[in-house]
């Protein structure tokens, strides 16, 4: 190996530490040391990839880049984005049971019910969601719903789009649903419905940047599942602030299995319905 070419390979601790506080920065995300092959990997790719002759290049390019393409590139590298349609379904049996029940008391049929996903990986929870709704929800007719759904990774966002899904995305949807609502493909994958697509708006956000989020207002339900466990205890509470802000009094947030809100912030009420504990914003602010 040539010594230029062993050099772009070398991140040292000093680098590591360096690009680990940048990145969680702009991001709120936080590699901790356990991740450093997985950060190291990545980096050299990006090194590789924009021709850079070593990391301290490359970190340069990076933060004074002005278009913020390298960023991007970076985030999307970086992010995880494993999913599959009907996850954690015991909270979209809380939804159409429970929560979207209660949503509705205080609104007129006809009248506006907005849902926001975040973060939207692939496209399976928000479209989860629709098809939930459709084959779920008695009065689905009966009011506007609006699914939004967001994830700071353009590259998953542009696959949610497409639409186009493995074998293993769509093995928990049950049978009719699968052959309702999908097209089977020559190569084995599954196509979703252009009008369930149509049906989601989605958006490049950063729920640790209120730039991002202060356009998301009057949100009645928030699916916000398995991300808040990368993130440290500060963007946390960033993060449930931003949520906070974007629900309209009683509405509320489902996290994943593994998170606790009440371990983030004192803002939400605890609810416990038959299908699922979720948290919802006070009708009475109690900041």
């Amino acid at each position: 190996m040539k010594a230029a070419a062993m050099e772009r390979q070398l991140i040292t601790e000093a680098d590591f530490e360096k690009f680990r506080e940048y990145f969680y920065r702009k991001t709120g995300i936080q590699f901790d040391s356990g991740k450093r092959y997985f950060v190291d990997k990545r980096l050299v790719e990006r090194i590789e990839a924009t021709g850079s002759d070593n990391f301290r290049d490359y970190f340069i390019k990076l933060r004074f880049e002005a278009s913020g393409q390298e960023m991007q590139a970076l985030v999307n590298c970086m992010t995880v984005n494993e999913t599959y349609f009907f996850r954690e379904n015991y909270q979209f049996d809380c939804m159409v049971n429970h929560m979207l029940d209660e949503l509705t008391q205080t609104k007129r049929p006809g009248s506006r019910i907005r849902i926001w996903s975040i973060p939207s990986s692939t496209g399976e929870e928000p479209y989860s969601i629709a098809i939930y709704l459709l084959e779920r929800w008695a009065k689905i007719d009966q009011y506007d719903v609006e699914i939004l759904s967001s994830d700071i990774d353009t590259t998953v966002l542009d696959a949610a789009q497409r639409a186009i899904y493995s074998p293993r995305s769509v093995a928990n949807l049950p049978k009719p649903y699968l052959q309702k609502y999908f097209k089977a493909q020559l190569d084995g994958d599954f196509r979703l419905s252009r009008d369930i697509v149509d049906a989601v708006e989605f958006s490049r956000v950063n729920l640790s940047d209120p730039m991002d989020t202060r356009r998301f207002r009057d949100i009645d339900l928030i699916f916000c599942r398995n991300l808040l466990i990368y993130f440290d205890d500060l963007s946390r509470r960033v993060a449930a602030e931003a949520m906070f802000d974007a629900l309209r009094p009683g509405g509320f947030v489902c996290l994943g299995h593994s998170e606790s809100m009440s371990r983030i912030s004192s803002l939400f009420n605890i609810r416990r319905f038959p299908d699922a504990m979720v948290y919802q914003k006070p009708l009475e602010e109690k900041r």
